[in-house]
C-alpha cells in the first residue's frame, strides 16, 4: 500500500535530531565523510513539513559512495537506489520516533549544489518559504497517496526558486 504524503507543522526539535543522525553517520562512514547537510523542509525553520529528517552525506568521489552503501545497510537503513541522480544513492530508515532519508553524494555533485541553494534561498526570504509551505500543503491533498506526484508537481516551483537563488 502505497504511503500516505503527510505534512505536519514545524517542530523545533528537528534541527536537534539533524545533529544526532549526522553524528552516528559520521562515525558509520568515517573519514571518507566530507560534510553532512540538513536538507530538505525540516531544515527551514518554521517550515511544514514531511516528518523525515533528509540529509545529504558528501563523499570525497563517486566511488566512496559505492563503497558505503553496504555500510549502510548493515546499520539497518533500506536502500532506495539512486532514483534522481547518477552517483547519488538514498537510503531511509524509519525509527519508532523518527524518519531519515540519507543521500551518499559525491563532492561537486549539481544535485547537491541545487539542495544547499533551494534550502538557503528559503532560509532567507519568508515569501518564498510561505509559497512554498502552501504549495506543499495544497499538493499533499491532491496526492494524497502519491509520493512521486507530490514530487513532480512541486518540480516547477522548486526550479523557480534554483533558478532565482543563482542569480543572487
Amino acid at each position: 500500500m502505497p504511503e500516505r504524503v503527510e505534512i505536519v507543522p514545524y517542530d523545533a526539535a528537528w534541527p536537534a535530531h539533524f545533529r544526532e543522525i549526522a553524528a552516528r553517520l559520521k562515525t558509520l562512514l568515517g573519514d571518507r565523510v566530507l560534510d553532512i547537510q540538513h536538507i530538505g523542509s525540516t531544515s527551514i525553520p518554521g517550515m511544514a513539513a514531511k516528518p523525515l529528517i533528509d540529509i545529504d552525506v558528501i563523499m570525497p568521489a563517486a566511488a566512496d559512495v559505492i563503497d558505503a552503501c553496504p555500510l549502510m545497510e548493515a546499520a539497518g537503513y533500506e536502500p532506495r537506489g539512486n532514483r534522481y541522480d547518477a552517483d547519488i544513492f538514498a537510503f531511509m530508515k524509519r525509527t519508532p520516533t523518527r524518519r531519515q532519508r540519507v543521500y551518499l553524494c559525491p563532492e561537486g555533485h549539481a544535485t547537491h549544489h541545487r539542495r544547499i541553494q533551494f534550502r538557503d534561498y528559503l532560509r532567507t526570504h519568508p515569501q518564498a518559504a510561505a509559497e512554498y509551505q502552501a504549495l506543499k500543503l495544497k499538493l499533499a491533498e491532491a496526492f494524497e497517496y502519491d509520493g512521486d506526484g507530490y514530487t513532480a508537481a512541486k518540480a516547477a516551483f522548486v526550479n523557480d526558486v534554483v533558478a532565482r537563488a543563482r542569480k543572487r
